[in-house]
Formats: C-alpha cells, structure tokens, sequence
C-alpha cells in the first residue's frame, strides 16, 4: 500500500481516539494525530534498505503498542498518548503490508511471495493482495476512506494537509506503471560496470 494510505490510517486512528475520548489528549491536541501519522509513515523509511523488513515489525511493534497504550491510559499525557498512537499506526502498517502485494517492482505481476518479514516467526508473510499493488485503484479507495474521519473532523491547516496526502495519493496512481516503465528503460540503458551501484531489487526485477 501506498505511505499515503498508511499515514492515513495513522490519522483516522487517532481521529477515532479523539471522537470516543473528546477529553483526552487525542481529542484536544493534534500531537497525537501528527505523531499517528508518523508511526504510519514510519516504516517505509526502510524503503531502500531491506524494505518491509528492516523497520517493518507486526509482532513486536503490536507488543510495544499494547504496552504504551497501557501507559497511556494509566497516565494519560500528550508525550503518552501520542507515544502509543505512533506505536499502534506502525504496527498497523506493518500487518496491513500483509494485505497488499509483494515486493517485486511490477506487483501487478503477482510474482513475488513476500509481502512483510515478520521477525519473530522469522519468516516472511505471504501477499494477500486484497490490496493488489502499492498505487492501484483500491489503494486509492483505502486511503479515501481512511481520510473521511479526519475531512469530518479536522479543519485549518491539518485538514489540508489530509487533503493533500489524498492529493499526492492521486498522482502516485496515476504515475505508478509508468514511473516503472522508465526506471526499467534507465536500469536496460546502463552498462553492466554500473549495475552494482543500483540497489539489488532493480538488477534482479529488471535485469
């Protein structure tokens, strides 16, 4: 799934919190939903660096949201709530990786088994593909929705800020296949003494 997407579930949870919790911190500052939208985001900074393995933990980050989610409500602070909410949207994204395609270049393929490497099976999960690729029409629809809440419910600033994502959300569809199909003609064009400087996925999808 697209970052966008994730961020935005990151943002709908905490918008969530806010509208069950109105007093909480959730429901009275918007660190929470800042740093909800960052654990989302979190992840995928592993994106050139063993993707959906490095930074991408279901289990564990699910066990340390279930921790801090516990410190949040035995003392409820902003620094507490917004901790627990970034833990529970990467954990989030991690497990919903699952749901989405594999890690080939070109997902739409369905070539590839691996969707997220779960470190404490030491395995990885297999792509559900309910979510076909990162950039396809359904991740749009997903990221859509997980933007209604916080359209709903947010105003100023962190209201465009959610319209934007859905706006880059947009372009990425638009653009996915054929920000491949150029890599693909770049990654072709280069002579082999320069191939070791490209990060492996490319040579071995490409080449």
């Amino acid at each position: 799934m697209m970052a966008t997407t994730h961020a935005l579930a990151g943002v709908a949870l905490a918008v969530l919190v806010g509208v069950l919790f109105p007093e909480s911190a959730a429901g009275t500052s918007l660190l929470p939903v800042a740093a909800a939208a960052l654990g989302g985001l979190f992840p995928d900074f592993d994106l050139y660096a063993g993707h959906r393995r490095t930074l991408h933990f279901p289990v564990y980050f699910s066990v340390a949201a279930a921790v801090a989610v516990a410190v949040a409500v035995a003392v409820p602070t902003v620094t507490t709530v917004a901790a627990a909410l970034f833990l529970v949207a990467a954990g989030l994204h991690s497990a919903m990786d699952a749901l989405g395609g594999g890690l080939e270049l070109k997902p739409w393929l369905g070539t590839s088994d691996r969707a997220v490497y779960s470190h404490y099976h030491r395995r990885w999960i297999r792509p559900r593909r309910w979510i076909r690729y990162d950039g396809a029409p359904e991740d749009l629809l997903a990221a859509g929705a997980f933007a209604l809440p916080a359209l709903y419910v947010l105003d100023g600033t962190a209201r465009t800020v959610v319209l934007g994502a859905l706006g880059i959300s947009a372009g990425y569809v638009l653009l996915r296949k054929p920000m491949v199909e150029v890599t693909q003609a770049v990654v072709d064009a280069l002579p082999d003494e320069h191939l070791d400087r490209l990060p492996a996925r490319f040579v071995e999808d490409f080449r």
